[in-house]
């Protein structure tokens, strides 16, 4: 039985599904054309490189899941290798969820999106948490951002999926919509200053 990077997602439960309900014969295709994959190519890294949040979902050893939203300065999330991804875990709420259930199921899955561009990657893999490495550790700080590491993750991947568009809402960060605007709140500065000016020319009033 021939086995596809994309069974790791759509269990036989999930194909059964996707037969009931008529799609398994697209994802079939998809899967026979290599459209999942398993390795990180520059497409994928200079996403991952733009990304300054993204979510981590575990589980624990009774199966119960969690989603956690990590954020950073764009480009903490690091590509470590063509099957590895590495981050700085940074000091938070003390709840330790993710740590927890990694040091007794070690499957995750890492959810990132780009809402300006409308594309979402979804990458599956086994994690770990590293504190004993100094040197790891310090690899993956982030030049001025001041947050404490308290330790590394490591992410060896097994399975990314690119995503479709769909229902992907439009939204912009902060830096994005300042680029956009910056332009046009000089300009009308630049209308206002010569406004003033014309305005201040005798018999511009009674004009």
């Amino acid at each position: 039985m021939t086995v596809f990077v994309s069974d790791i997602a759509f269990s036989p439960a999930v194909k059964a599904q996707q037969e009931l309900r008529g799609s398994r014969r697209s994802y079939q295709a998809m899967a026979q054309k290599r459209d999942w994959r398993s390795e990180i190519d520059a497409d994928i890294a200079a996403f991952v490189a733009e990304r300054d949040s993204f979510y981590i979902a575990t589980s624990n050893a009774s199966g119960w899941p969690t989603i956690q939203h990590r954020g950073g300065p764009r480009g903490f999330l690091r590509v470590m290798g063509p099957r590895q991804l590495g981050f700085a875990d940074f000091a938070g709420n003390r709840q330790y969820v993710t740590i927890g259930n990694l040091s007794e199921n070690p499957r995750a899955m890492l959810f990132l999106m780009d809402y300006a561009g409308r594309r979402r990657i979804k990458i599956w893999g086994k994690a770990r948490s590293v504190e004993d490495d100094e040197a790891l550790v310090a690899s993956l700080a982030v030049d001025g951002y001041e947050a404490r590491i308290e330790r590394a993750i490591l992410i060896d991947v097994e399975a990314i999926d690119i995503n479709c568009s769909q229902h992907i809402t439009t939204r912009a960060d902060e830096a994005t919509i300042r680029q956009a605007t910056d332009g046009l709140l000089h300009r009308i500065a630049e209308l206002e200053a010569e406004n003033a000016r014309l305005r201040a020319l005798p018999g511009a009033a009674a004009g």
